[in-house]
């Protein structure tokens, strides 16, 4: 551990029982801090910020990371971790309030019935009776909700779904063998996703917002669902083309859209149900982001550690006893490792342990020596062609 105190600018609220995880010893929190070690953030656009110098890490209290100019910070050689699954609970519970909504067309029930003259009871009854027909629904039982994207929430969504009834069908190509464990063997496996839109009855969409997500909801994607279909969009807006959507619904082929994500096209359309951005805001929720992204940046503060990242490998080494640890972030070029090792030796130090992990152009690498490396051996590492960072833990 370092005898220096890591500096962590906050750039939102952030809950309490997280930040209470950085100990006070080595920790300097908040939202003045200057010549940040780590930024903590939720929604705060840094896109057109200044990096520091000082910056070593971003923790993002939650799973989408937009907001954060990742490639630019692969670059620079930082890591970017978010919390996935944190607040997969709170988002799969609002996603079946959304199958409730749809179904039984719940919002413009209660609005019908929010605006009844109340002045007269006999009159307010009648009317009750005679407006309630305009919202018949549909029960879920038999009916087959599509899954696109079987992440932490999206398995979440299709387990819990089989449990009110509802035959599910999902497509994920990239799914990881720890989602697969957890997902109900119920669940049909579709072979493409144009299968899922053609055989929802209503459809709900759980991916990350990349280019290749970007409008994926298309014009020609909802020409294959049914008419009597239901789309819900509860991952970001961005995914699905609002005003493909919107035409679907005027032209009478999609029966309506249920989404976290209010906009001029949508938030006032008969058949659309709008929310004000609800997926991850409970208590519970905030409480878990905070916990998981400060316990991820002091992971690799103090021991160099990489977990959750989104442009870096993951790399997770225990510490070998009563040694120093070189962490070092490099392009994924050949004899780095070789290079490193070398340079190690060329101080009388014995190498304990070793871990070198890489994904795509980047690569980590962890070396725990025996002994202690000194600054002018840090100074060597730094200057190899291809390094972005090295520093040495005590």
């Amino acid at each position: 551990m370092t005898d220096k105190t890591f500096k962590v600018q906050t750039l939102n609220a952030i809950d309490g029982a997280g930040l209470s995880r950085f100990p006070d010893a080595l920790y300097e929190v908040g939202s003045g801090v200057q010549e940040p070690s780590a930024l903590l953030v939720r929604s705060a656009k840094l896109h057109d910020m200044e990096v520091p110098s000082s910056l070593l890490a971003i923790g993002r209290a939650g799973a989408g990371t937009n907001n954060i100019p990742v490639a630019r910070m692969t670059e620079l050689g930082i890591p970017v971790f978010n919390t996935p699954g944190a607040n997969a609970n709170a988002v799969k519970e609002l996603v079946l309030a959304g199958v409730f909504i749809a179904s039984r067309n719940l919002i413009p029930a209660a609005r019908y019935a929010h605006e009844l003259d109340d002045s007269d009871a006999d009159a307010m009854a009648k009317a009750v009776e005679a407006g309630k027909k305009q919202f018949k629904g549909f029960e879920l039982p038999g009916r087959t909700l599509g899954v696109i994207g079987l992440g932490a929430i999206g398995v979440k969504v299709a387990n819990a779904a089989l449990g009110l009834g509802l035959d599910v069908i999902g497509f994920d190509p990239a799914m990881t063998v720890e989602n697969a464990w957890q997902l109900s063997a119920d669940v049909e496996r579709a072979a493409n996703m144009d299968e899922v839109f053609k055989k929802a009855d209503i459809l709900t969409v759980h991916v990350p917002l990349i280019d290749a997500t970007h409008g994926m909801v298309s014009m020609q994607k909802l020409s294959l669902m049914k008419p009597s279909a239901v789309l819900l969009n509860f991952a970001r807006a961005e995914i699905v083309d609002e005003a493909a959507v919107v035409q679907a619904l005027d032209e009478d082929r999609l029966r309506g859209y249920v989404c976290d994500f209010p906009s001029a096209a949508v938030h006032k359309h008969s058949k659309c149900i709008s929310l004000p951005h609800l997926g991850a805001s409970t208590t519970e929720a905030e409480r878990n982001c905070a916990i998981m992204a400060v316990d991820e940046l002091r992971a690799f503060l103090e021991e160099g550690q990489v977990h959750n990242s989104v442009n870096f490998p993951e790399a997770v080494m225990p510490r070998e006893e009563g040694t120093h640890r070189l962490v070092i972030v490099n392009r994924n070029v050949p004899t780095m490792v070789g290079q490193v090792s070398t340079i190690v030796a060329e101080t009388g130090r014995n190498i304990a342990n070793l871990l070198n992990r890489s994904r795509g152009g980047l690569a980590v690498t962890l070396v725990d020596v025996e002994g202690d490396v000194d600054e002018a051996g840090v100074a060597r590492l730094r200057a190899i062609d291809g390094v972005l960072s090295a520093r040495i833990i005590l």
